[in-house]
């Protein structure tokens, strides 16, 4: 005889830790982007992605060996993963941020969580949750409060929905590798291939390189060994343990952390809109992290 009770499994609350430090960290860190956006675009990625391999390649040789070399399939979907999260990221937010405001385009990519609860459960094969939806949809709204709104044209809001499709893209195709490779090899593979893609994107450029100031450089070491590398093993880490839809919420602290750093380092307090957004995004995360799943126990 056995009795259903409702109990969280243990690895649920270290992976949203995690995936909740890598939002936080990727949203923390606008200024240091800021600061690093003067350079040239194709040629500083490639810098960026080159540094973070120099520093996941060696962790990855430390991992135990595979039972068997990369499938067909797997090289495929690394390359895609690294081709669209990455590089297509990238290149497509610079374009959309060309001919959009910044508000539209991190309106746009906050839908990031509200795509992932529809397209994670689809191809898990599974019924997407309608608590995890409409947690995702408050998230959704909290973080377009939270960055305000602008306004732009066509060709931008185009751009923009390919970032979308991008960062989605970014956990949606790590989730079947992640099983067998684990976030280092992922992290390390997907950001070798960055490399070249980047690099011969800035070989056509007038200004494919330049010795970098000293706060470039130093926002490129940042960017490249601590972003990079410490947000990818976080959010991959907590991909092995959360489902994408879950992890997904999460993403809704990307435009609050922004907020909230750029108010501590100009000094100035955060509007309206950004409380209450901020509240949204609290809110909706609670309501879908807290979830509990029937865990079946011996009486």
């Amino acid at each position: 005889m056995v009795t259903t009770t409702s109990v969280t499994a243990p690895t649920v609350a270290p992976g949203s830790a995690r995936a909740a430090a890598a939002m936080s960290l990727l949203g923390a860190s606008t200024g240091v982007s800021a600061a690093f956006a003067a350079y040239p675009v194709a040629g500083g990625q490639a810098l960026r992605y080159a540094l973070a391999a120099a520093i996941l390649l060696p962790l990855a040789r430390r991992r135990p060996r595979l039972a068997h070399r990369l499938t067909g399939r797997e090289l495929l979907l690394l390359l895609a993963l690294s081709g669209t999260g990455l590089f297509g990221f990238n290149l497509l937010l610079v374009a959309a941020l060309r001919h959009t405001d910044p508000a539209v385009v991190g309106s746009v990519v906050g839908c990031t969580p509200l795509l992932l609860g529809v397209a994670g459960p689809l191809l898990a094969r599974r019924r997407p949750a309608g608590r995890l939806l409409a947690a995702a949809a408050l998230v959704v709204c909290g973080a377009a409060l939270t960055q305000g709104f602008g306004h732009g044209d066509a060709l931008g809001l185009l751009f923009a929905t390919g970032t979308l499709l991008c960062e989605a893209s970014f956990s949606l195709l790590a989730v079947p590798l992640l099983p067998r490779l684990g976030p280092v090899r992922v992290s390390a593979y997907t950001t070798v291939l960055a490399v070249p893609l980047f690099a011969a994107v800035a070989a056509l450029s007038p200004s494919a390189l330049r010795v970098p100031t000293g706060g470039e450089l130093l926002a490129l070491l940042y960017l490249g060994a601590v972003l990079t590398c410490g947000a990818f093993l976080l959010w991959y880490s907590a991909l092995t343990v959360l489902p994408a839809d879950r992890a997904g919420l999460f993403g809704g602290l990307i435009p609050l952390t922004a907020t909230l750093s750029g108010a501590l380092l100009t000094a100035t307090a955060p509007t309206l809109p950004q409380l209450l957004g901020a509240a949204l995004v609290t809110a909706a995360l609670l309501f879908g992290t807290t979830t509990r799943r029937p865990a079946r126990h011996p009486a």
